[in-house]
């Protein structure tokens, strides 16, 4: 099953707010939208994916939990990023100071703030180009480095804030390097 996309605008254009009582209604779906509004409908993961987003996540949330220096999320959780998009990414870790600058009601329903780290794991129902690109949008909104993890072909893409790609070959791990000092994803389970 591939996601897909619905567009809705020259019916109906969703507040924040809308689109935010829409997730919680079909809490069954997952849901993104597009900085142009469109919505877009995920299918749920296999459970080989699955259980490697948890791996990712088991990670980067034991490497925080070392000196809690941030606050790390799962794939369930939808940034509002200033170009208007509404982006899960599969981990996301963010610097505790900014996270504690933000209302109690901005941190329950979509935190208008952009991730600092951001992980995405390319899926077998996930097109190369469109996750590329969701990445290339996390680093235009602020995120300052981002793994694109793609098993099929052993890569992974490292983007970092106002540098080109890096595409490293099958790499046994990969470091957080100045974003996340001290934390390195073990891909031995993931690749």
């Amino acid at each position: 099953m591939n996601a897909f996309t619905v567009n809705l605008q020259s019916v109906l254009e969703l507040t924040d707010e809308q689109f935010f009582k829409l997730c919680q209604a079909n809490r069954d779906l997952r849901f993104e939208r597009t900085a142009s509004g469109e919505l877009i409908i995920m299918p749920p993961t296999g459970g080989g994916t699955g259980n490697r987003n948890a791996g990712i996540t088991a990670q980067l949330w034991i490497w925080n939990e070392q000196d809690k220096q941030g606050i790390v999320f799962d794939s369930s959780t939808c940034f509002k990023l200033p170009n208007g998009a509404d982006r899960s990414p599969d981990a996301a870790w963010i610097k505790l100071e900014r996270w504690n600058a933000l209302t109690e009601e901005e941190k329950e329903k979509f935190p208008p703030i952009v991730p600092d780290f951001v992980i995405e794991l390319l899926s077998p129902s996930d097109n190369l180009k469109v996750t590329q690109e969701k990445m290339k949008e996390y680093i235009d909104n602020g995120v300052r480095l981002g793994f694109l993890i793609n098993r099929k072909s052993r890569q992974v893409e490292i983007y970092r804030l106002g540098k080109d790609v890096e595409i490293l070959e099958s790499p046994p791990t990969v470091s957080g390097e100045d974003v996340l000092n001290g934390f390195l994803l073990n891909l031995d389970m993931i690749l």
